[in-house]
């Protein structure tokens, strides 16, 4: 029993245009085949997702792009029903429109409508690496390199192949550097956050500029890739709180995590290959009330699950050197 799509709440971007309050994610966490993911963005266009965000990085846009293609010949869906982001990975930040171009061509979409810079630095590992990989060329953050990259998709936009620019696994103090030098501002940030790990501060700061959060990992992920699992790491959907809040509504912890973001304003982009009608479902009935909000609002734990060791540059500490946590830009050259 499929959703109606026009029946799933509406959130409206600082340009006017309306985005659903949920999509789909595409990355299969390195334990599914592209053909599994591919299968599940097909199951979900039948059921009613219409936002989907995919990575040229995920290794996955060619299969996806025969299922939209697919979903066009049959009358399923229009291009214009669709809000597909997309993002360039970091071996290709000198060359975005060639990037672009090669996902538009494998996804058979004809334009992006959100175009993310995938991480602000190119420091490039390859697929399925491990938490020991290192690439001697990594360098630390940049402002004019970042600056170089999204030049190139503010052209993008001018030529009409990218209606949105993104952001993606900012910093305070990366934004606060770089945002006044644009000339299009990003019209949303993805970034990671569930109920253990909340960004508050970035959130707000985002919110207050017309930048719309859009969280990965909404339910904290729990099949994630094995180099980002630590013994330290928290288990949002574990939490009594949230297991005691789950059973008041006869759900699954899963279906809080989806239900806060939705009422706390970020656009959750979950991925499954089994539970995508549920969590579409989720956001169309029985909210939270407020005291299970303020309840979840108390559970921040700093519990970042992706740290980025894959990341690093020569020199630098260790992964909290990614995330600027002192309030400045770690080894930024220019900053």
């Amino acid at each position: 029993m499929a959703v109606n799509p026009a029946a799933v709440p509406q959130i409206t971007l600082k340009s006017g245009v309306q985005i659903p309050c949920i999509g789909m994610g595409t990355f299969g966490s390195d334990r599914f085949s592209a053909e599994e993911v591919a299968g599940a963005v097909a199951g979900g266009l039948r059921v009613g997702y219409r936002m989907f965000d995919c990575a040229a990085c995920y290794g996955n846009e060619a299969q996806i792009g025969e299922v939209f293609q697919k979903a066009f010949d049959e009358g399923l869906v229009e291009r214009k029903d669709l809000f597909i982001m997309t993002k360039v990975w970091n071996d290709r930040h000198r060359e975005v429109g060639a990037a672009c171009r090669q996902s538009i061509q494998d996804l058979r979409c004809e334009y992006i409508d959100l175009y993310y810079i995938h991480w602000p630095f190119p420091n490039y590992h390859p697929p399925g690496c491990d938490v020991d990989s290192r690439n001697p060329d990594s360098k630390p953050f940049s402002v004019a390199e970042f600056l170089d990259t999204y030049r190139q998709c503010e052209q993008l936009v001018r030529e009409g192949l990218v209606k949105h620019i993104g952001i993606s696994n900012m910093t305070l103090p990366k934004l606060e550097a770089v945002l006044p030098k644009l000339d299009i501002m990003p019209a949303a940030c993805e970034l990671e956050i569930h109920p253990c790990f909340q960004q508050e501060e970035q959130f707000a700061y985002l919110t207050e500029r017309g930048i719309q959060p859009v969280g990965y990992m909404p339910m904290g992920s729990p099949k994630r890739p094995e180099r980002d699992i630590v013994d330290t790491d928290i288990a949002d959907m574990e939490q009594p709180e949230m297991r005691a809040i789950a059973k008041a509504h006869g759900v699954h912890p899963a279906i809080v995590c989806l239900k806060w973001a939705f009422q706390r304003g970020q656009i959750p982009i979950p991925f499954s290959i089994h539970n995508y009608e549920a969590n579409l479902e989720a956001a169309l009935s029985d909210p939270l009330t407020s005291e299970e909000m303020k309840t979840i609002a108390s559970l921040e734990k700093g519990n970042r699950l992706v740290k980025g060791q894959v990341f690093l540059w020569e020199g630098a500490r260790d992964w909290h050197d990614l995330w600027d946590e002192d309030g400045k830009i770690v080894d930024c050259p220019d900053a």
